[in-house]
């Protein structure tokens, strides 16, 4: 998708994500980065270079592509010496520059391993490795864990983060995943239909949204739309709802409060805000338990509980009470 009139920066040597849903223009972001794809109007620079007509292999950037693309008639050492040997770097240069890589990955002693002889994670180590041993000013990458299961993906997602803080080379990832963005950036772009919604570090775009979309796509949200008067929002059918920011007198909003900022009980004290609820359902999730409650007006809440040993748990139709405090109630404008 093509994107529109979007404009960032990069803070050299951090981990800066494009985050949001397949067809939001953040691998089209990532292919003009490259140069892959030239920007209609606008310009881009790279370390305060500008990039307008220098072609991908002339720019100081790698990109890893979500397939690979390793050779595998080569071993660990010939993939990751590839791109030295092809620039002439002379002999022994490249067996320091490629035994230091293997530490910083992880993958030393296997340089003389075949590429199908290797898992799925150390095979994304081998790619980051041929990525990084030619010292790119900016390493981009494209959807790199999406092949790889749940468990290596969570590995992965730790090691990408160690690696990048080690070699202080600037990442900019691009994904999807919210987990991910969230666990390994300095930095966050939330984009949606070719635009930017939002720019800020993870717990600020967790807990701060500036959009009815990315209070959606970020986490999970309960979202009512009411009316600001003086600090408050009134619901219809409801009441009123503190919240701790400013809007304008009399305009329209939505307020959006995370499932686990919300306090459920019989009875709840000391809380700014406070309403009356039935339990329609309860799904418990080990960790935590999962509650779906409805408010007077009909509005269905969700409701996330850390689970305490010997606890007792709501039952279905049970009447409660909710709260949270004003923090909790993040306002937007409509």
């Amino acid at each position: 998708m093509a994107v529109d009139n979007i404009s960032f920066q990069v803070e050299k040597g951090s981990f800066f994500s494009l985050l949001g849903p397949s067809g939001c223009g953040k691998t089209t972001t990532l292919r003009m980065i490259a140069g892959f794809e030239e920007p209609t109007s606008g310009e881009l620079y790279v370390g305060g270079e500008l990039m307008s007509g220098v072609p991908p292999f002339r720019r100081p950037t790698n990109l890893i592509f979500q397939h690979l693309a390793l050779f595998p008639h080569m071993n660990v050492y010939e993939n990751i010496s590839f791109g030295l040997r092809m620039s002439k770097t002379p002999t022994d240069e490249i067996r320091k520059d490629v035994t230091e890589i293997l530490d910083v990955v992880h993958l030393s002693g296997l340089e003389k391993r075949r590429i199908k002889e290797l898992s799925g994670g150390q095979q994304q180590r081998v790619a980051i490795a041929r990525a990084l041993v030619n010292q790119p000013t900016v390493l981009l990458l494209d959807e790199p864990l999406g092949p790889l299961d749940l468990k290596l993906r969570e590995e992965m997602v730790v090691e990408l983060k160690r690696i990048q803080r080690e070699v202080g080379t600037t990442f900019v990832y691009v994904t999807h995943d919210q987990g991910e963005a969230l666990a390994m950036s300095n930095k966050i772009a939330v984009m949606n239909g070719g635009r930017i919604e939002q720019i800020g570090a993870a717990a600020e775009i967790y807990e701060r949204p500036s959009s009815p979309f990315v209070a959606s796509f970020i986490g999970r949200s309960n979202i009512m739309k009411g009316r600001y008067v003086d600090g408050e929002v009134f619901v219809d059918g409801l009441g009123r709802i503190k919240i701790s920011s400013e809007m304008d007198n009399g305009s329209s909003v939505l307020v959006s409060v995370k499932p686990e900022n919300i306090s459920l009980g019989r009875e709840l004290t000391e809380l700014d805000n406070t309403f009356k609820a039935t339990v329609r359902d309860a799904y418990f999730q080990g960790a935590n338990t999962s509650y779906k409650v409805e408010l007077e007006n009909g509005f269905a809440l969700s409701v996330l509980v850390q689970n305490v040993h010997g606890m007792e748990l709501f039952g279905q139709d049970e009447h409660v009470k909710v709260g949270w405090n004003r923090e909790g109630s993040v306002a937007m404008a409509l």
